[in-house]
């Protein structure tokens, strides 16, 4: 972020990005170990919070830490079963992974994938205030704005369309360990997962299948490969 300040010439750009990314981690992780420390019940309580899937070595501090950053970055390792978080810390993790993993985010692609959002919310700002959008003094035109809203849709327009259709067919639920909601969040999880960049899942899921190999690599394709199509 501070070359890229550089590179336009006012170091406070990069500055700004920089902290924008810092406070959306942090606050990711407050929330995570708000919501895995949390005591509901006799068994959290004995055990100082949710503990389920966690390694004692590690702790709940350390595997809500290590989720955190591995779901904001194109990480995809894990110290622990995201599937065994609770309800609201698999949403952090989901959450993470479908804001583009911008904070920081992968090598390179952290940082123009919050360029994006910068560039969304400053059009934004100039509709509401009647003014042409700007951005380090160049004005955002209609081209650049379809550019950057066909980078924001793809990505979830694919997992929302593989998602449904796992869910529809009839063979593909029966890789879901679980039923349910939480079956569903490991197939959303799954394809969130592979657009997005990561590699880490919900590994409740089997998706050592031939819908979910060819499914998740499509995803995993186009995922990756169109959005930067969409940024040059």
């Amino acid at each position: 972020t501070r070359t890229f300040g550089r590179m336009v010439g006012s170091l406070r750009q990069g500055y700004a990005i920089l902290a924008t990314m810092a406070t959306i981690w942090l606050a990711f992780t407050a929330l995570m170990m708000w919501t895995e420390f949390a005591h509901h019940g006799p068994a959290f309580d004995v055990a100082g919070g949710a503990m389920e899937g966690k390694e004692t070595r590690f702790g709940i501090g350390a595997s809500a830490i290590f989720s955190v950053a591995t779901t904001l970055t194109s990480t995809g390792a894990v110290n622990s079963f995201h599937s065994s978080f609770t309800g609201l810390g698999g949403g952090i993790q989901l959450l993470g992974m479908q804001l583009g993993e911008i904070a920081p985010g992968g090598v390179g692609s952290g940082l123009y994938g919050m360029l994006i959002m910068a560039i969304i919310a400053v059009f934004i700002a100039g509709l509401m205030v009647g003014r042409t959008p700007e951005y380090l003094g160049k004005k955002i035109s209609t081209r650049e704005i379809k550019l950057a809203a066909c980078y924001i849709l793809i990505t979830p327009a694919l997992v929302l369309c593989f998602t449904a259709a796992a869910m529809a067919l009839p063979t593909p639920p029966h890789s879901m360990l679980n039923s349910g909601a939480h079956g569903f969040s490991e197939v959303l999880y799954a394809y969130t997962s592979g657009a997005n960049n990561n590699g880490s899942a919900f590994a409740g899921l089997n998706a050592d299948t031939q819908w979910f190999n060819s499914t998740i690599g499509i995803a995993m394709l186009l995922g990756r490969f169109l959005p930067m199509v969409f940024v040059l």
